[in-house]
């Protein structure tokens, strides 16, 4: 439970988050732009 102090609120990281932790954006960055490197190297060796 979120605190009071000073004035200030103070939140563990989970609770500052207010869920659990998912993949990470970094991980979707890199599946996805390997998936579309792998998807146009396929283009190129299928019509090339």
């Amino acid at each position: 439970m979120a605190k009071r102090e000073d004035g200030r609120i103070i939140e563990t990281a989970l609770e500052a988050r207010g869920a659990e932790r998912g993949p990470t954006v970094r991980n979707v960055l890199v599946w996805s732009t390997t998936l579309v490197v792998a998807g146009f190297a396929a283009v190129y060796v299928f019509y090339f």
